[in-house]
């Protein structure tokens, strides 16, 4: 099996790097061309010509325009990378039937109720980000393709940035923080989600061998059992630094609401994502969000 990665140096795209080797031989591009081969988003002809050349079995696109806030303005360049170049990527595979492993995000649904949203609720994204990655599933359907949509959810690496790293930073500093504590979600690890890509890609064409043909195509919810606050989440991760006997600043923690914290892009206060189709489909069992933060600090600390 022959498989392009894009997105490589991301959280995400480290954890793919590693994943993928079992399934074969794997070409994975950075934002910058390499080798003549292009895995920048931006440059739709530059995707376009690198399928061609490669003719992957699978692309899996793990690059994506996460600056949430900042999308609100430059509405142009979040809509390029979400949503026009997953339709040319898909548009490019369909020509010979390869698959396209695409990431998408809570942030497709309005975050209003308290129940996790299954794959079909309604889709009405509060904020721009929101609405390049729903119009980015949306163009991979029309395709007419052969596709896995994995949605997820407040993902965390040891690789780059996340929430985990800074909340260490912050406590090491300061005496006192305040957290967002009404928008309820899970912390999914990259490489819980890299480790499922592998076994859904094996499984979708294990069962491209039989007579239902493409049965896998589908949208499907990627994130661990359990939910959290941001609040609980730091709590936990303050918990498990101070439990190893490193010393922090921090003595207080403040709960605030997201109306006492704006941003500029809108926030959804419940970014619960039911999980029951992957694990039926896929046979999988998913692990609780807890002991996957627990390691991360672990290894963030070692």
């Amino acid at each position: 099996m022959k498989i392009l990665l894009l997105g490589k140096n991301g959280q995400l795209g480290w954890e793919l790097q590693r994943a993928l080797q079992v399934l074969g031989e794997v070409f994975a591009l950075s934002r910058h061309n390499e080798n003549g081969l292009c895995g920048d988003l931006s440059d739709l002809h530059g995707l376009t010509k690198t399928i061609e050349y490669l003719k992957p079995d699978v692309v899996v696109n793990a690059a994506a325009y996460t600056a949430v806030d900042k999308a609100e303005s430059d509405r142009e360049q979040a809509l390029l990378i979400n949503a026009r170049a997953p339709a040319v990527i898909a548009q490019a595979l369909k020509t010979y039937q390869g698959l396209l492993v695409h990431y998408s995000s809570d942030y497709v649904f309005d975050g209003t109720g308290e129940q996790a949203r299954a794959e079909l609720a309604p889709c009405n994204p509060v904020n721009y980000y929101g609405y390049t990655k729903l119009e980015g599933e949306r163009e991979i359907i029309r395709s007419g393709g052969r596709y896995l949509v994995f949605r997820t959810s407040w993902i965390y690496g040891t690789h780059g940035g996340n929430f985990a790293k800074t909340m260490i930073k912050l406590a090491r500093e300061k005496e006192k923080l305040a957290i967002v504590s009404d928008q309820i979600g899970v912390p999914t690890g990259a490489d819980l989600i890299a480790d499922v890509t592998v076994h859904a890609i094996r499984s979708y064409f294990n069962e491209d061998q039989g007579p239902n043909r493409n049965v896998l195509n589908g949208i499907y919810h990627l994130v661990p059992d359990g939910e959290t606050s941001w609040l609980a989440y730091a709590n936990l991760v303050f918990g498990q630094v101070r439990a190893k006997g490193i010393p922090l600043a921090l003595r207080e923690v403040a709960a605030v609401s997201s109306a006492q914290y704006p941003m500029p892009a809108r926030r959804p206060l419940n970014s619960r994502l039911s999980n029951a189709k992957i694990k039926e489909v896929f046979n999988l069992h998913m692990p609780r969000w807890e002991p996957g933060v627990c390691r991360l600090v672990d290894e963030l600390l070692a």
